[in-house]
């Protein structure tokens, strides 16, 4: 993990800047969530956050989220939003809020195993990549279905989208179809460069680091 070097006011400027993105491709600011992805650095990215009010912040690796979150303010919201194999479910399962990236039956059961009744996303892979998460658009309903018998509360569907605006703007189209046919109210879509594009089809969470924190050593 690195130092985070974003001082909390540069912060602050930059998530007003983001919601005027948001703002700017037709979103309302106060009704799309802002997840700070602090993967990568350590507790002083999600001590900044708290500093200027961001309380949603997003994480996608268990021993990084265990070690933050011990170190960082009280009050902060953990999502966990990449992907996850069963057997971290246990180490994460006490800090996470909302789980993105659900993406088959089997991690949700764990998940219900580990937090009954937990608030969950079914991850779904709009662009066909084989390298992304999820399941197929096909899937999505059977897949919805299968973690509500687990006793999961599925508030919605998740996706990470191909690169560049006009692919992406279909992968969220997708996704947007998928929630409204499956009468889901979260969408979770939309990162630092292709952010309007999501926003456009409907956003409701946007899973932001870059934009907020600076990039991240290699």
């Amino acid at each position: 993990m690195i130092a985070c070097t974003v001082s909390a006011a540069e912060l602050a400027a930059r998530l007003d800047s983001l919601r005027e993105r948001i703002e700017a491709a037709g979103g309302d600011p106060s009704a799309v969530t802002v997840v700070g992805v602090t993967k990568g650095f350590d507790a002083s990215a999600p001590a900044a956050a708290a500093e200027t009010g961001l309380v949603d912040v997003g994480e996608s690796y268990a021993q990084e989220m265990v070690v933050k979150a011990a170190e960082a303010p009280a009050g902060l919201h953990w999502h966990w939003v990449g992907r996850l194999q069963r057997n971290k479910v246990r180490l994460v399962a006490p800090l996470v809020r909302l789980w993105h990236s659900v993406d088959r039956v089997e991690l949700g059961a764990e998940i219900a195993r580990r937090a009954p009744g937990a608030a969950v996303l079914a991850q779904v892979n709009t662009s066909g990549e084989g390298t992304k998460g999820g399941c197929a658009p096909s899937d999505a309903a059977s897949l919805v279905g299968d973690l509500r018998a687990e006793g999961l509360e599925v508030r919605g569907l998740m996706t990470v989208a191909l690169r560049g605006p006009d692919g992406a703007a279909g992968c969220f189209a997708t996704l947007r179809r998928l929630a409204d046919d499956l009468d889901l109210p979260e969408r979770s879509m939309g990162m630092s460069g292709d952010l309007e594009a999501a926003v456009a089809e409907g956003a409701t969470i946007v899973r932001v680091g870059t934009a907020l924190f600076g990039n991240r050593t290699p």
